[in-house]
């Protein structure tokens, strides 16, 4: 009786590893599914990737900063202007 139900245990076991398998493989499936249909969703919505992103906000940024420096530098050509001159 003990080797039946070894048996039973064994034949159990290895059913539940099989289903724990194939529950794995739909898991994969899905998730591959499911992340094709948001990367085409993103795609068709004209998203822009977090590498553009960054790339424009860094351009931004040195455009920022040549501004403000040539903003002071226009001040202090106009302040040398507006000094009278003496001779």
């Amino acid at each position: 009786m003990t080797q039946t139900t070894n048996k039973l245990f064994d034949d159990f076991a290895k059913l539940m590893t099989e289903a724990a398998g194939a529950a794995e493989g739909v898991r994969r499936e899905t998730e591959t599914v499911i992340k094709g249909q948001a990367e085409k969703f993103l795609r068709d919505m004209n998203v822009v990737t977090r590498e553009d992103f960054e790339a424009v906000r860094e351009m931004a940024q040195k455009a920022r900063q040549e501004n403000e420096a040539l903003a002071a530098r226009i001040a202090a050509l106009e302040a040398a202007i507006a000094k009278p001159k003496t001779v």
